[in-house]
């Protein structure tokens, strides 16, 4: 059988997607691995609808009903390669099964790098972000600790002073951290800490208190994460010749969503662009109706 079209990414932009070909009608393979970035959200506060905030897990859930309700298919596997012959693109997954598709939609996402310090997992969206442009506002005037590495924790420290000014940096990894950067540090009084972090306490996923390696005690509620080199999903995408940012993000046309590939297209967090829920949404749908104006051109 051949799918008019496979998108490999169960998260938002794929779900999107996934929804309105459904909604044209067309025979659609979804392939999720099941552990991208929207299942580690607890809560999401800046989408329209949603003042309370919405997790992951549910707009994942409900977009998967209302697109099986559509008739999309489902397949919970990791895609491993992608070839493509005769106009066809065939996905094969970690079992050896492979799969043809007339159309492809990479919206693999990217992975925080993030700590193995498992409590801080039930914290993520509740009360330890990694977005400022999401949830600088939950901080607002709120005691917040970054936990980071060297100059991308210090740069979020210094980004944050736009919600709160009472700040802790913990330099994790201790990564080296310009003078320039320590000295801007304390120009903004923003506590430097260059040491790993010895134990994380929370309670239902709300951040109670750090304790540092030399015994240090931060007592805080909010916290954001900082490492840096957070993994772009793009592998599947460079096997095929799509074009890539340095950075290994994907570069689409601004309005279709299609790479450098005829009939490859991205969207999603693995697209060059500010990594937001919303924006995810309307990348899946502008990509979806582009793949409805190929398949019927």
């Amino acid at each position: 059988m051949t799918y008019d079209c496979i998108i490999v990414g169960g998260g938002i932009a794929g779900l999107q997607a996934a929804i309105q070909l459904g909604r044209y009608e067309y025979k659609v393979l979804v392939i999720d691995s099941g552990d991208g970035r929207s299942t580690l959200c607890r809560n999401y506060h800046n989408i329209l609808g949603y003042p309370d905030g919405v997790s992951g897990e549910y707009l994942r859930d409900i977009g998967k009903k209302q697109a099986e309700g559509l008739g999309i298919q489902f397949l919970l596997e990791k895609a491993e390669e992608v070839t493509q012959k005769d106009e066809k693109f065939e996905v094969k997954v970690h079992s050896g099964e492979s799969y043809s598709g007339k159309r492809l939609l990479i919206a693999t996402g990217v992975m925080d790098r993030i700590p193995e310090i498992p409590e801080l997992y039930p914290c993520l969206g509740i009360s330890i972000y990694v977005c400022p442009d999401c949830d600088g506002f939950e901080v607002k005037n709120q005691k917040t600790i970054v936990l980071g590495s060297g100059e991308v924790g210090a740069n979020m420290a210094t980004t944050l002073t736009s919600w709160t000014k009472d700040i802790h940096y913990i330099n994790h990894e201790q990564a080296p951290v310009s003078q320039e950067k320590l000295d801007e540090l304390k120009q903004k009084q923003i506590f430097y800490y260059e040491q790993p972090i010895q134990e994380v306490k929370e309670v239902d996923g709300k951040l109670q208190e750090i304790t540092l390696k030399d015994g240090t005690k931060i007592h805080v509620n909010h916290g954001f994460i900082a490492f840096g080199n957070n993994e772009v999903k793009s592998s599947l995408a460079k096997q095929l010749g799509v074009e890539l940012l340095e950075n290994k993000h994907i570069l689409v046309d601004p309005r279709s969503k299609m790479t450098n590939i005829k009939n490859v297209w991205a969207a999603g967090d693995v697209v060059a662009h500010s990594e937001q829920v919303t924006i995810a949404l309307g990348d899946g749908m502008q990509a979806a109706i582009f793949i409805h104006k190929s398949l019927k051109s």
